[in-house]
């Protein structure tokens, strides 16, 4: 079965250069409902059929998969499950990413380019060790649920959390999970297990080509 991974639309807080973890929230900005348009139109171009929708229960992740039901013309049902929700990031929600760093310069560092020193406790944040867990879980779920090959789930979810669990996955290490850096808003990654979720290979990682445009440092987390 296959497993197509989704980063949420981009929002004010993602063009302010806020953090927006498993607790903050700002809704899709306009031009993003244009993004998912244009991934819609991909999927439907490449013929995929999908079993279900599953989504973090965050606002910017649910209308993001809504929105792309709709834009596809399918009827499938989009499932909230929290285990996909963004790391908590407790004090730094809402925090812009330049004070962040000037208060927390190491974990800061740790969480985006070094995962194996990442240390939230002073902010009261989410170890990559507990997030990975509750998404593994979920995954681990669904490969039971959907045991056919030519099933295929599509997970609306989070940067920062997509790209620690697609990482996991795939076999690496915490440490090593950001080295290809980050995923874009919008984006498609996809990876498919043939063995019942024993192993994944990776199909598709961090498509954007679909949106035909200039991606930023600010699209990408």
């Amino acid at each position: 079965m296959k497993l197509y991974f989704v980063r949420h639309g981009k929002t004010q807080w993602n063009l302010e250069g806020r953090y927006q973890g498993g607790s903050g929230n700002s809704p899709l900005l306009p031009s993003s409902y244009e993004d998912i348009k244009k991934l819609a139109h991909y999927l439907n171009k490449k013929g995929v059929k999908f079993k279900a929708f599953y989504a973090s229960p965050l606002e910017r992740a649910v209308t993001t998969a809504k929105t792309l039901k709709k834009d596809m013309g399918i009827d499938v049902p989009v499932i909230e499950d929290k285990r996909l929700k963004e790391f908590n990031l407790g004090d730094l929600e809402g925090m812009k990413f330049v004070d962040a760093e000037a208060q927390y310069p190491d974990q800061i560092h740790a969480f985006r380019y070094e995962p194996a020193y990442y240390d939230p406790s002073a902010f009261k944040g989410e170890t990559f060790e507990h997030m990975i867990a509750r998404g593994k879980d979920l995954i681990n779920d669904l490969v039971k649920k959907y045991p056919d090959k030519d099933d295929n789930i599509l997970l609306v979810s989070h940067g920062a959390a997509l790209c620690a669990l697609t990482r996991t996955l795939e076999g690496y290490k915490i440490a090593d999970i950001r080295k290809r850096g980050g995923l874009t808003n919008t984006s498609l990654t996809v990876l498919e297990t043939n063995d019942g979720g024993k192993n994944f290979q990776e199909k598709l990682w961090n498509e954007t080509s679909y949106l035909d445009r200039k991606i930023t440092s600010r699209d990408t987390i």
